[in-house]
């Protein structure tokens, strides 16, 4: 049994200040934030087991390696609208940002909000619907090309929107599509080749770095021999 205040002194005990120097070196927000690694948080997530009740109260906490926790052990059955709103508007760091995405790309609700996060004006909010997509196009083997084709349109329309952190997951998502398989590999492509024409610094890197691998040898070859 594992009780809210065992966790929290658990992390931070592990607390590391030379990680959290290291952290911020790769954008990573260092309010709050202890240092300890995402595989650390892996294992003490898995040795916790699921626990929607003990997810809501980590986040609280506010403490950055507690809400990836969190996000690690919620049940995503369990999840309202009210909450994916709620985390959404707590988002502080892409990393956060990541690893509650690929909790919200497991429920209907989270897919639900990716048109609308799209279109966000705060920056990890729409990166999120950006990592979703990107998270759907690997994780969800079902999912029929025609939701992928509306995700390239989405992608499309915010391939202008130069916030580092919002046109890398632009940039993450259109590549995830890319390689599904043939047939969406040849519609990114397109679509990407569509964006490269705008003019904006952001849509011709989004583009460019794009086309570099989903045209590649390697990605072309893997596609073929599925």
């Amino acid at each position: 049994m594992h009780t809210y205040r065992q966790i929290i002194a658990r992390l931070k005990r592990k607390a590391n200040t030379r990680n959290v120097a290291g952290m911020a070196r790769f954008g990573i927000n260092t309010k709050a934030t202890l240092g300890i690694s995402v595989n650390d948080l892996r294992v003490l997530a898995k040795e916790i087991g699921k626990n929607h009740e003990l997810a809501q109260r980590l986040w609280r906490s506010g403490i950055h390696e507690a809400r990836i926790l969190a996000a690690l052990i919620d049940e995503p059955d369990r999840i309202t609208s009210r909450q994916l709103e709620r985390w959404a508007n707590d988002f502080d760091s892409w990393d956060i940002c990541d690893q509650v995405s690929g909790l919200f790309e497991r429920t209907p609700l989270g897919r639900e909000k990716i048109p609308q996060w799209a279109k966000s004006g705060r920056e990890f909010v729409k990166r999120a619907a950006f990592a979703m997509i990107a998270g759907l196009a690997v994780h969800d083997k079902t999912a029929p090309d025609r939701l992928f084709e509306r995700y390239l349109q989405i992608i499309k329309r915010a391939a202008i929107d130069d916030r580092n952190f919002v046109k890398k997951a632009v940039n993450w998502a259109l590549r995830g599509i890319g390689k599904r398989n043939r047939a969406l590999n040849r519609r990114a492509i397109a679509v990407a080749t569509e964006v490269k024409a705008i003019d904006s610094r952001a849509a011709r890197w989004i583009a460019a770095d794009a086309l570099r691998e989903l045209t590649s040898s390697a990605v072309q070859k893997r596609l073929t021999e599925r």
